[in-house]
């Protein structure tokens, strides 16, 4: 009986083990080529119907919603300035959602400083997955506020609400990542920067700012960089607001494995390793327990 318990939770164990291996599904809201456009509610009305022939979008196919300049402070104000978010919401994105297991696709135009990587890494911290996007604007801009017409597209085509925390979240992370970037003078490396600082994360669950300090010190270590203590401050924090939300680390390494385009070898090559390497170590262990069991058994009989 003691036995047959013992198999029972290592069974139960098992399934879990598979459960973890299986890709999502998607949201029950969520069909497959279902189109969502976010358009800056300062748009002209010249400015707006270039966007939209620029997308390749018929207003009778598509929903059509407005980002407002108060939404872009509401989700950038405690990071940016007043001068750089501007007055104006011109910022526009397209959503076009995707087969599950597809993973996310980004293309932008006339965004100045936010690289297609960033946002894709910002907004698989979102939650958004299996997604074609397209952030453009009609002037060149920075794109800090892109990611607010994500989001708030994403949501509009799955019916799914992002945790209000979760947006704060993933907007810091763009921010921040941008700014990496103008101090590496290197993009790329910014976002695997970004994206190895949240594998640590997830693996050491640090209690104390010193922790979070350590983490980030031994990562710039490991890419050969130096940031002033400014830049390590915000990080700090940044790790500290990212650790408080509820991934799901599964779904978020299938996303990764399944990015498209370019973005695929910017991000897949550091963070989609140390997550799976991280799995398939639990599953070794896992499997390493059921022999040692039968064996266990066996022994006794």
């Amino acid at each position: 009986m003691k036995h047959l318990k013992k198999f029972s939770l290592l069974a139960l164990a098992m399934l879990t083990a598979v459960a973890l291996a299986l890709p999502l599904s998607a949201s029950a809201d969520a069909i497959a080529g279902q189109t969502v456009v976010t358009l800056g509610k300062d748009l002209t009305g010249t400015q707006r119907d270039a966007i939209l022939k620029e997308m390749g979008v018929d207003e009778t196919q598509a929903k059509i919603i407005e980002v407002t300049n108060q939404e872009e402070y509401q989700y950038l104000g405690k990071y940016l300035k007043a001068d750089v978010i501007g007055r104006h919401a011109l910022s526009s994105a397209k959503i076009v959602l995707t087969e599950s297991g597809k993973g996310i696709s980004v293309k932008t135009n006339n965004i100045s400083t936010i690289t297609d990587s960033m946002y894709a890494n910002a907004a698989i911290t979102a939650g958004i997955k299996d997604a074609d996007i397209y952030v453009t604007a009609p002037i060149r801009v920075s794109g800090t506020a892109g990611l607010t017409g994500i989001i708030k597209a994403f949501e509009t085509a799955t019916g799914k609400k992002i945790d209000e925390n979760t947006k704060q979240v993933a907007n810091e992370e763009i921010v921040r990542t941008q700014e990496l970037a103008q101090e590496l003078g290197d993009s790329n490396k910014a976002v695997q920067f970004i994206n190895a600082v949240k594998q640590e994360v997830a693996q050491e669950k640090p209690q104390t700012p010193e922790e979070y300090r350590d983490i980030i010190i031994n990562v710039s270590n490991d890419f050969n960089i130096n940031l002033n203590e400014q830049t390590i401050n915000q990080l700090i924090q940044f790790s500290q607001h990212f650790s408080s939300l509820n991934i799901d680390w599964d779904q978020l390494a299938q996303q990764f494995e399944s990015l498209r385009g370019d973005i695929k070898n910017i991000l897949n090559a550091e963070v989609t390793r140390g997550f799976f390497d991280t799995i398939f170590e639990w599953l070794g262990d896992l499997f390493s327990a059921i022999g040692d069991f039968f064996t266990s058994a066996s022994s006794q009989k």
